[in-house]
């Protein structure tokens, strides 16, 4: 199959993934920062991929199923590794809830496609995924600012991280709510595929 440029920055996008987690848990200098840069360029595709595709008509069945789950095998990364930082501190629940949601949206795609019915991103899915890799990248551009610049002597104490914690928290939150939001939307819109499987 001969591969278009949207379908291959979405497949970049995919391949991003190992090398952010690589430079998040390699502690070289800078590497938070570096796992920034690389997040960050990995979401732009997911702009990019889209705005291609409209605009040069290129959209495929093959790329309505692999963005998506792009965006789901970054996001979740990202997720699952913030729950390991201490400085984090994020909850284990949040990323239950939304793993479940993923799960959930994934078994309706192959129902879908069982039934030939190609099921592509909607508004309120578009919306999560936007909103959470921004509370990820503002999340990142914390870590690096609290650990590859300390030495510049910008960090005010505790007061500051407990702060930050408690900030990055309830975006997560938000974006919680999103993705709960956006999966009954899914489950609305396709549900009937689940009492019409045989």
């Amino acid at each position: 199959m001969k591969l278009n440029l949207a379908n291959k920055l979405t497949i970049a996008r995919v391949i991003l993934v190992p090398v952010f987690l690589l430079f998040i848990y390699v502690e070289c200098p800078a590497h938070y920062l570096i796992a920034l840069t690389v997040f960050a360029a990995a979401s732009i595709t997911d702009a990019l991929d889209g705005h291609i595709a409209r605009k040069n008509h290129l959209i495929t069945n093959f790329g309505k199923f692999l963005d998506p789950l792009a965006d789901k095998v970054l996001v979740m990364a990202a997720l699952a590794v913030f729950i390991e930082i201490d400085d984090v501190k994020m909850s284990a629940i949040p990323f239950i809830i939304i793993t479940a949601r993923e799960f959930m949206v994934s078994g309706l795609r192959l129902l879908a496609a069982n039934s030939g019915v190609v099921v592509a991103a909607g508004i309120w899915g578009k919306m999560k995924t936007a909103f959470t890799m921004v509370t990820i990248i503002a999340e990142l551009a914390w870590l690096s600012f609290n650990h590859d610049f300390d030495s510049f002597g910008l960090i005010s104490g505790e007061s500051a991280r407990d702060a930050a914690t408690v900030i990055f928290n309830v975006l997560i939150w938000i974006s919680t709510a999103l993705t709960v939001i956006s999966g009954g939307v899914y489950l609305k819109g396709y549900g009937k595929l689940i009492s019409s499987d045989k």
